[in-house]
């Protein structure tokens, strides 16, 4: 009788609302987490948007967003391979420090006069840079080389690294702002002359919709190959609409935010150009930046997934013991991981500087800070094994978009300071849960 009842027992009502949810996320093998920080983006920007009075979600104010995000989202990349093998790095702000102080005195100083190009020369931005790639790509060398075979603790060599590297960016020009830089290297930061346009965006967005499809056609094919489980056609499908979707949105976006009305008269002065008695609209469109900061996305996202260096970082994440037993040199993996850091502190140093258009004592100051809990936010577990690219930059820009809103609502800094401390300690609350209950 008690096995009648027992079957006869009604579900709960909520579980029928359950079973098309999970179904949705079965098929289409997207990450509850993921979505989930898709959702908390979402309401972030919707309540700015209200409580600014509609200035948040505006072309304007989401295309600054965009390039504010672009520098913390390179080294965020990096930040997640870092956190995956359990180790953390407080030194990173203090590298893009002094790395961009480097680059603006070889742009200024040292390659235009030491060595005679001349201001203006076509290699100075570029031997500037890959200089700041050798200088940071060395920090990292030294740092991973300290903790892999000195057996120093990841904490306490970055700490010290926070503080050597300051300094170390003071005593390089003693504590002078170096300005102005390269025209061409100001490119990397952004502005009006730092974008590629509404014409070049729109090529942009018809390519990345494509290699979208792409991707999804030949995972297909390796699951069809492989004999493993394929995913619904209308899974795929959904896929691909979102994904295509956004970009286009994105571009949109871009392409509606247009040039100050003074420099879009003055480029038409020096172009011949009439300009209507409306003005005359010239869309900034996509950033370099930006286009930087997702070019190291992609990247980065292949380098952890499709390549061995990266299996070997999760493996080390997920069991450094068994790693090592197995045959993984940990302690190169190591090393190539805050290599990898240091060069991209030099990428979002060049970023830095450039939106600046100086090399100043104070950049990259708390950067750390932003990058550690971007990388939590993400879904980058501090337990280690776990972590992805594509969460860790979400992250950066849910950080950003704090930032820019409390900016907007003219909330003082020391309380946008104690608000992103709370984010940061609830979202590290809320993987240990989510770890707890997947056990």
């Amino acid at each position: 009788m008690a096995d009648q009842d027992a079957i006869f027992t009604p579900a709960h009502p909520s579980s029928f609302a359950q079973k098309p949810l999970q179904r949705f996320l079965i098929a289409t093998e997207v990450d509850t987490r993921l979505l989930g920080m898709i959702g908390a983006l979402a309401i972030i920007w919707i309540g700015f948007n209200v409580f600014s009075g509609g200035l948040f979600l505006t072309p304007r104010n989401l295309w600054n967003l965009s390039v504010q995000t672009a520098s913390v989202a390179v080294i965020v990349t990096g930040m997640v391979l870092v956190i995956v093998t359990r180790n953390i790095d407080l030194s990173v702000g203090s590298i893009l420090g002094v790395v961009g102080m480097v680059m603006g005195v070889m742009q200024t100083q040292f390659l235009p006069v030491q060595l005679g190009l001349g201001l203006g020369h076509p290699l100075i931005w570029i031997l500037s840079l890959l200089g700041g790639l050798v200088v940071g790509v060395g920090i990292g060398a030294l740092q991973g080389a300290i903790i892999a075979y000195l057996r120093v603790p990841a904490f306490i060599v970055t700490l010290g690294g926070y503080m050597v590297w300051r300094g170390a960016a003071w005593w390089v020009t003693m504590g002078r702002t170096v300005a102005p830089l390269d025209p061409t290297f100001q490119l990397m930061g952004g502005g009006p002359a730092g974008s590629i346009g509404a014409t070049w965006s729109w090529v942009i967005g018809v390519v990345a919709c494509v290699a979208i499809l792409t991707a999804i056609f030949f995972d297909r094919k390796q699951r069809q190959r492989f004999n493993f489980p394929q995913r619904p056609l209308w899974a795929e499908a959904t896929i691909a609409i979102f994904g295509c979707g956004t970009t286009i949105a994105a571009v949109w976006i871009a392409n509606a935010y247009p040039w100050p009305v003074r420099i879009a008269e003055n480029y038409a002065a020096a172009n011949g150009l009439t300009v209507p008695e409306g003005g005359l609209f010239i869309s900034h469109g996509i950033a370099v930046p930006v286009l930087i900061a997702v070019g190291v996305g992609v990247l980065m996202t292949f380098l952890s997934r499709r390549t061995r260096f990266g299996r070997y970082v999760y493996a080390m994440g997920g069991n450094p013991e068994a790693a090592e037993l197995a045959g993984i040199n940990t302690r190169w993996v190591t090393v190539k991981i805050f290599m990898l850091m240091g060069g991209l502190c030099a990428i979002a140093a060049a970023i830095s500087s450039a939106r600046l258009n100086a090399a100043t004592n104070a950049l990259g100051t708390l950067d750390e800070l932003y990058v550690i809990a971007a990388a939590v936010i993400g879904g980058s577990s501090l337990a280690g094994g776990v972590g992805t690219i594509a969460g860790a930059m979400l992250g950066a820009v849910v950080m950003q978009s704090l930032q820019s809103g409390m900016v907007l609502m003219g909330l003082d800094s020391p309380l946008q300071s104690i608000v992103v401390g709370v984010v940061l300690v609830f979202a590290v609350w809320l993987d240990t849960l989510y770890r707890r209950n997947k056990r």
